[in-house]
Parts: structure tokens; C-alpha cells; sequence
């Protein structure tokens, strides 16, 4: 008898996860997707680990209720739980993530009610109709590590997927894969993308270290950065916020990169990388920068731009090269707040020999 397994994804990706998960995981078999989300059966007896840089997070099906609203929707919730939990030897979860599949992308208007409106009111709703409702059970907070949580994805209005995975890495901690960021004021969505990298990464980025960051414009990954006390200098031909400019702490280089002298980058200890160029184009300018004499960066926090959907089939190949550079651990991650684009973060170097 099969399982299953469900995945959140960015929509429009559907396409790269399946490809990707056939690649790493052949025992999964695809199921069942809409924009943002997909399932995947596996056999009874497996105990699968899902891995891929286009899922945002996954967990293990308990099945799908229907309703006519969402108190007809949150009682077939609790009934589904109360049968398949028991039948699954689980222990009650005391967290629950209530989230919707990504049918906007980050920047589009819709995006931000699409993603916290309805999944707020859904989540009231379920833990109005709990039956024990002494027992703690925490709405959409971030979960410690090792813990499990309940899950209900809103797939359709009248239609919920239900389902429970344990929280182990950062993304798994998030409600649907999805940093609890709120910054009082933001520059650009850059801001957001760089605080998901380094949560996610867990870079051990401390006050006072040296940043350089190309393609810094206007500046949202910048004052991320510089929020929490870093030495940053930004490389872009384009105008910074004044905000970032005001910080003494701030350089701003107006040129590109590859007009930049090579004792910009010596004493940095990470490079970020954010433009809006094709994925070699980016490797090639980071490769130059890395390769030099006596540049030796910790750590690398690089967009892609998948500008072209076959592109996603080249991530190993991108990984290969960025090891080459003696980066040993390379992992890549379409962030939630991406659009077309992955984050890649390498660590860990070691001493090239030729």
C-alpha cells in the first residue's frame, strides 16, 4: 500500500521539483500537483528522505478533507487526525502550521494576502474546533528542532490537504517553508531574500565581519547586513538608498565587479552576489574574484537567475563548479521569497592545489 508525500514549492516550478525528485529520489512516484504544490507516493515499508533545492518543505499526507466552509473544513480536519494519527502510532503534535500553496510569486501584487490572509483566518478556525482544547497547540509560530507539527495546506477554498512532518532544519521549523520576517521598513525585496538565505544557511555571520556584496542596488540585502553590525561594502554602477549610504559602516563602489581592484575582496570573509544576469555570467565574475591571490572568502551567498526553465537541470553542474573553487559544501535552495531564481551558498574552503 502506497503513502504519500506533499511538497511545497514556488509556482511555476512543478516542473523543476518533479525532474529533480525523479533524479535524486526514483522510489517517489509523482502524484498530484497544483501551482505550488505537488505529492509523491511512496511504498508502505520506506522511510524516504525528500531533498531538492525547488522544495520549500515537505511532510507526510495524512489524506484531504472538503467542506462547504472552513468550520465544515477544520470538523473533517480534527476527524481525519483522530483516525490516521492513531493509526500512524503519532503522538499528538502540540505545534500546527496552517499555510497555502504559492499560487503568486514574491512581488507580485497579490502575493502577501495570498499567502497570510486566508491561511490566518483558516488557522483560527481549526483551533476553534479542536476537541482538547486544554492542550497546548501553538498557530504558525516556529518550531524547535525535532519536534513534529500538524499540517493543513489550503490547496483549494474548499479543499484542505492534511499532514505532519518533524521539524529538523531551519526551513522545516517555518510555516510552509516560510521565515517569520518582519522588518519595521524595507529598501527592496532583497532584504527579505538575503534574511531567508542566511536563516536557512545558518552562516555564523558575526557583528564587525566584512561584507561585499555585488549587485548591491538599491540595497536591500545591504541594510540586512548592516543590521546586524557587519562591515559592508557594496558593488553596483546604480544609486544606493540613502539610508544605506548614511551608514558609516556602508561602502558603495560605483562600478562593476570586474572593474574592482582584488584588494577590495582580501580582507572580506563573504561575498554575496544578487544580479540580474544569467547564472554563468555570475559564476564567471565570482570565479575571478575567489581564484586571486591572497582573496581567501569563508563563505559565498550567490543568486541564479533561472532565466530559462532548462536551467534548473544545471544546478549540479553549477555545484561542481563552485567546489572546484575548494567550496566543499554547496547547497542550493529556491527561497520563498525567490521569483525564477535559486540561492546557493557555499562554505567551508579548503586550499586548491593545482
Amino acid at each position: 500500500m502506497a503513502r504519500f508525500l506533499f511538497v511545497a514549492c514556488q509556482s511555476g516550478s512543478e516542473g523543476a521539483l518533479k525532474a529533480d525528485i525523479a533524479r535524486r529520489s526514483p522510489g517517489l512516484r509523482f502524484a498530484f500537483s497544483r501551482p505550488g504544490f505537488v505529492t509523491f507516493s511512496v511504498a508502505e515499508d520506506a522511510s524516504p528522505t525528500l531533498r531538492s533545492p525547488f522544495a520549500r518543505t515537505w511532510g507526510h499526507s495524512l489524506g484531504k478533507v472538503t467542506g462547504a466552509d472552513t468550520t465544515e473544513l477544520a470538523r473533517e480536519l480534527w476527524t481525519l487526525v483522530a483516525t490516521r494519527f492513531q493509526a500512524a502510532g503519532l503522538e499528538p503534535s502540540h505545534h500546527l502550521h496552517v499555510w497555502q500553496r504559492g499560487a503568486a510569486l514574491p512581488g507580485d501584487e497579490a502575493f502577501d494576502a495570498a499567502v497570510e490572509d486566508p491561511a490566518q483566518a483558516a488557522g483560527a478556525e481549526v483551533l476553534a474546533h479542536r476537541p482538547d482544547s486544554s492542550a497546548p497547540l501553538s498557530l504558525n509560530a516556529e518550531v524547535p528542532a525535532g519536534e513534529s507539527v500538524l499540517d493543513c495546506v489550503l490547496v483549494e477554498p474548499h479543499e484542505w490537504w492534511v499532514g505532519w512532518h518533524r521539524a529538523e532544519s531551519p526551513e522545516t521549523r517555518w510555516p510552509g517553508g516560510v521565515p517569520l520576517i518582519a522588518p519595521a521598513a524595507m529598501i527592496s525585496r532583497a532584504y527579505l531574500k538575503l534574511e531567508e538565505a542566511l536563516r536557512w544557511s545558518e552562516l555564523p555571520i558575526r557583528p564587525g565581519d566584512r561584507c561585499v556584496e555585488i549587485g548591491s542596488a538599491p540595497g536591500g540585502s545591504c541594510a540586512a547586513l548592516l543590521e546586524r553590525g557587519c562591515i559592508v561594502t557594496g558593488i553596483d554602477p546604480a544609486e544606493m538608498d540613502a539610508s544605506v549610504l548614511a551608514n558609516p559602516r556602508f561602502t558603495h563602489l560605483r562600478t562593476r565587479a570586474r572593474d574592482v581592484p582584488r584588494a577590495v575582496f582580501r580582507d572580506a570573509r563573504w561575498l554575496m552576489s544578487d544580479s540580474n544576469v544569467a547564472p554563468k555570467h555570475t559564476l564567471d565574475t565570482v570565479e575571478a574574484i575567489v581564484t586571486a591571490p591572497d582573496v581567501r572568502l569563508e563563505g559565498l551567498v550567490l543568486t541564479l537567475k533561472l532565466t530559462d526553465p532548462k536551467l534548473a537541470a544545471q544546478l549540479p553542474a553549477f555545484h561542481k563548479r563552485i567546489r572546484g573553487w575548494g567550496y566543499e559544501h554547496v547547497r542550493a535552495r529556491q527561497l520563498a521569497f525567490n521569483r525564477r531564481e535559486v540561492c546557493v551558498v557555499a562554505t567551508e574552503r579548503v586550499a586548491v592545489h593545482a
